[in-house]
């Protein structure tokens, strides 16, 4: 299955990451990740699948090793950009509450485990002493990708300051035209009830959503000098038409969904050109970043997944690495085995909520690039994919992609990523989340 000519480059070439637990591994046996990045301003981590506890482990060690030894000074995941300003704030100042920044500003409930604790509260340690901090944000459209009203409600806020009569018709007209939505938020799988009760308003009340915040983005752009002349500082601004673009991002990508029937034209991934946006905005202020989310999102090629999504889509790698080059390096994650965190909804559980259970992945498809890496007996490593030999690159071209869980997500392995790091087994995320999908 492996191949011998495999075997034999990455037992050359790949970098043993041995320990039980990322924070064993040193900033030696780390070293090569340097000459894998070179001088790329964006670093992206992915993971093969998410609520695992190993790969945001990695994310919080590299993330160390890069601040420490090769001057990145920002953290982006897969999460709202406006939800993350409240995180940001927290690891900048200690100031609020961490408990609700992991709660309210990280979604899709990522920020309610260890894992997410850990990172946040290494960023705020290393604040407290450092001459410049380092910051924390989200790329992703707001609310879980249920709706735009966490960013509309936080441009309303910022425009308290300086524009108080705008921030009042916000939220007599387009704040409050998202009444439709449901009031329980606390259900793990609450973004669906979210969609639907989108879905199932009249085009006309749509329509009329979709104009407003369009008129909000670009009264916002209209009016940034009138702001700054009044005395309003330039990144609250600045961050506040950001926010907006993202809940522009999000009413077109729900809208989207209601053309998925009837288009006859190929579809389009608003989702991850708007994190894509969002990523060179933050790359506009700061040094050297690292981002994370799914392999799928940060892969450089188009994503696909069968029988649910037929037709490629561009990811936020692909669009970052043709605005970048080789300013974007991407490191993939595989797995050898392992059991995972999932949840579905049971017969008595609310509207929106579900039952978490564990799973055990089984085994691996043979085709799959995480079999072939772990067919090689070399237990956790680090390798640069790019340095292949012309008869492993042969083998690596034959995979037919990456797992995420059990399933196997088609992709061109050599061309979506830069280099892979690969551990032995995940396991769970560290969570606080109950047997009920509540969290305790």
């Amino acid at each position: 299955m492996n191949g011998d000519a495999l075997t034999e480059w990455l037992r050359l070439d790949a970098h043993p990451l041995a320990g039980d637990d990322p924070e064993d591994v040193s900033d030696a046996a780390l070293a090569p990740v340097l000459d894998i990045i070179g001088d790329s301003r964006v670093v992206a981590l992915g993971e093969s699948m998410h609520r695992t506890h190993e790969f945001p482990a990695w994310r919080r060690r590299l993330f160390r090793f890069l601040v420490e030894n090769a001057g990145f000074s920002a953290m982006v995941i897969e999460s709202g950009f406006p939800e993350g300003a409240l995180v940001d704030r927290w690891v900048s100042s200690g100031t609020g509450s961490l408990r609700r920044a992991l709660t309210e500003g990280i979604t899709y409930h990522f920020g309610k485990c260890q894992e997410a604790l850990d990172l946040v509260v290494w960023m705020r340690e290393h604040n407290a002493t450092a001459a410049a901090p380092l910051h924390f944000y989200g790329m992703d459209i707001p609310d879980s990708a249920a709706s735009p009203l966490p960013a509309l409600i936080t441009v309303a806020d910022a425009l308290d300051g300086m524009d108080p009569a705008y921030a009042e018709h916000l939220r007599r007209t387009l704040i409050a035209a998202h009444d439709f939505l449901p009031a329980d938020r606390s259900g793990l799988a609450r973004a669906a009830p979210a969609i639907h009760s989108y879905l199932a308003l009249d085009a006309p009340r749509r329509h009329t959503i979709t104009a407003g915040i369009a008129a909000l983005v670009e009264r916002l752009r209209a009016r940034r000098t009138d702001y700054l002349a009044d005395g309003a500082d330039a990144d609250t601004v600045d961050h506040m038409i950001r926010v907006a673009e993202t809940a522009r991002g999000a009413d077109a990508f729900l809208s989207a969904m209601l053309d998925g029937a009837t288009r006859t034209w190929p579809a389009a991934n608003i989702r991850d050109l708007t994190m894509a946006d969002t990523v060179q905005w933050i790359l506009e202020r700061e040094t050297r970043i690292l981002v994370f989310g799914a392999n799928g999102h940060v892969r450089k090629t188009p994503y696909v997944a069968p029988p649910f999504v037929t037709q490629p889509l561009a990811t936020v790698g692909t669009h970052l690495h043709a605005r970048l080059g080789d300013d974007y390096t991407v490191i993939g994650t595989t797995f050898g085995e392992g059991e995972v965190w999932l949840h579905r909804p049971s017969p008595d559980d609310l509207p929106g909520h579900s039952t978490p259970f564990l799973q055990e992945v089984g085994t691996l498809r043979p085709e799959s690039l995480d079999a072939h890496l772990a067919g090689s007996g070399l237990g956790a490593f680090l390798v640069d994919l790019r340095r292949a030999s012309p008869a492993a690159s042969a083998i690596l071209d034959r995979a037919h992609g990456t797992h995420n869980g059990p399933e196997l997500e088609p992709a061109d392995i050599r061309r979506s990523y830069d280099a892979i790091l690969h551990v032995e087994r995940v396991s769970p995320w560290h969570t606080w989340v109950d047997e009920r999908g509540r969290w305790s």
